[in-house]
């Protein structure tokens, strides 16, 4: 058993929280705001004495701070901070060295996988830092997870993440204004699917987010005030080396932060067409 803090308790730290817990850890779990969640800790001071492994998931850069100066004084030396929200390498970095100024140890930890691979156990782990200290906690996160690929060092593994959700951007935008088109043009979403599926443009994408562009259900498995974030911190990497198309995208998802539609998932961006 090891004992483990899991800090932020969304759509992902919630389904880490209760596997972990199934594993037999003893999980100190940790929200901003109270969850009822079952162990749940008061305090994040409470969720990380003693911790040997600390998981933060939560929204942004300056979140991962909040934890963090509430954390790092009573961070144990030797444990292990996996820092598993999505920000980018600068901010990554940084906090990096925040961690290993009082001893413990950092690992750049974002995922691919929505609410659904969460809970099934079939997270994708993008990890940046030292290998060694990677296999410390291998044994816990591979329960989680269905592939964890080793990137690169502190940093990498965050720039692959926002460039992996670049893509899916833009894809579910693709995929949104080519349904609009064929609904416009009177073909059905049935007829339009099954032709997709038939074609090489087909992906994973397309196959998750088919029931839901189908039933207008935009409960979050993703959301786009999230992926709205992600093509941020995208363009603050990029710096002076144009992104076109994911500068247009983000233009749009400001919109649809506008419309109040933060909390629904990025494919409900498909509202804005419908208009």
């Amino acid at each position: 058993m090891t004992s483990i803090a899991v800090l932020g308790l969304g759509i992902i730290g919630g389904a880490w929280a209760k596997n972990l817990a199934e594993d037999g850890h003893d999980v100190r779990p940790w929200n901003r705001t109270p969850k009822n969640f079952s162990g749940e800790s008061s305090s994040i001071v409470e969720a990380v004495t003693d911790a040997d492994f600390v998981i933060i998931v939560v929204a942004d850069p300056p979140a991962v701070q909040s934890v963090l100066e509430q954390a790092l004084p009573s961070l144990k030396s030797g444990a292990v901070v996996l820092q598993s929200s999505t920000i980018s390498a600068e901010w990554t970095k940084k906090f990096a060295d925040q961690v290993q100024a009082v001893g413990g140890l950092y690992i750049d930890g974002p995922f691919t996988g929505s609410k659904i691979a969460a809970e099934q156990r079939k997270t994708v782990y993008y990890l940046g830092g030292d290998l060694a200290v990677i296999d410390q906690i291998r044994p816990i996160i591979e329960r989680l997870s269905q592939t964890i690929l080793h990137i690169g060092p502190i940093g990498a593994a965050s720039s692959l993440k926002l460039a992996m959700n670049l893509n899916l951007a833009s894809m579910a935008q693709a995929l949104s204004e080519s349904l609009t088109l064929a609904r416009r043009e009177g073909i059905s979403d049935e007829i339009f699917f099954e032709a997709l599926s038939q074609n090489v443009g087909r992906s994973g994408l397309s196959d998750l987010k088919q029931p839901k562009l189908i039933a207008h259900d935009y409960a979050p498995q993703f959301s786009l005030k999230h992926m709205a974030k992600d093509l941020r911190l995208a363009l603050e990497t990029s710096g002076e080396h144009p992104l076109p198309q994911t500068r247009s995208l983000n233009a749009l998802y400001e919109r649809a932060l506008g419309e109040g539609w933060g909390d629904d998932d990025f494919i409900s961006l498909v509202r804005l067409l419908e208009e």
